[in-house]
């Protein structure tokens, strides 16, 4: 039975990967993501799963914030409590896989590759950026570990307090301004992506994906990028 025109049509019109495939997937991702940042379509567009091996080598994935891309190199930085569970699953085994995806436009990022720890600088930065909430709960939690009662962890806010020399008085007069440097057990993790899959929907599940692969080779706690490899992949 032949396909009708309409539905051709729709298929035709709908959105698609550029026919050749770009040899660096890294510019069209940034791309879809700033255009995301700046349409508002849905809250939080820089949410990505972030996928690490836990205990016993099985998969461990949760929501965080891509805080950076660098397109050049093919890095992506997120900023976490580097003893929380999955600071540690990174030290254990520093590599990781994320995911990015976008209903409004119907789009979705997959990358994989290796993991180390951003620059100090890098860190100290983006903590100083963010509110003084944020940055005294940095000190409060101890990220995954376990509890008896939320009034601990509201407790422990008087004792950090004190610990930092300072007071409830400075908080409301201060906020933002005030002096809670970045402790030294959070920062900033960075993605190498060895792996970046690309997909956007189609009508009657006709999507278009392709895959792109580089070598990484390790030098100095960093990594040296090679070509990019393009494959386009049936949906």
């Amino acid at each position: 039975m032949p396909l009708s025109p309409d539905f051709l049509s729709r298929i035709h019109a709908a959105p698609t990967l550029p026919d050749p495939l770009p040899p660096d997937p890294m510019p069209l991702f940034k791309a879809w993501f700033d255009d995301e940042r700046t349409a508002k379509r849905q809250p939080n567009p820089n949410a990505m799963t972030l996928a690490t091996v836990g205990d016993g080598g099985l998969p461990d994935a949760r929501i965080v914030l891509c805080r950076g891309i660098d397109a050049a190199n093919g890095v992506i930085t997120f900023f976490t409590n580097y003893q929380g569970r999955k600071g540690r699953e990174l030290a254990a085994l520093p590599a990781a896989a994320l995911v990015f995806h976008w209903d409004h436009t119907d789009r979705q990022v997959r990358i994989e590759g290796p993991v180390v720890q951003s620059p100090p600088d890098e860190s100290d930065a983006y903590f100083r950026s963010r509110r003084w909430e944020s940055r005294l709960s940095a000190w409060v939690s101890q990220q995954s570990q376990p509890i008896a009662a939320r009034a601990d962890l509201m407790d422990r806010v008087a004792v950090v307090l004190d610990e930092l020399r300072l007071s409830a008085a400075d908080l409301l007069a201060r906020g933002d301004d005030l002096p809670i440097p970045r402790p030294p057990h959070w920062g900033g993790f960075r993605v190498w992506a060895r792996r970046v899959e690309l997909w956007t929907g189609g009508p009657g599940r006709f999507h278009d994906r392709a895959r792109w692969d580089r070598p990484l080779i390790p030098t100095d706690g960093t990594f040296h990028p090679g070509p990019w490899s393009a494959t386009r992949l049936q949906p």
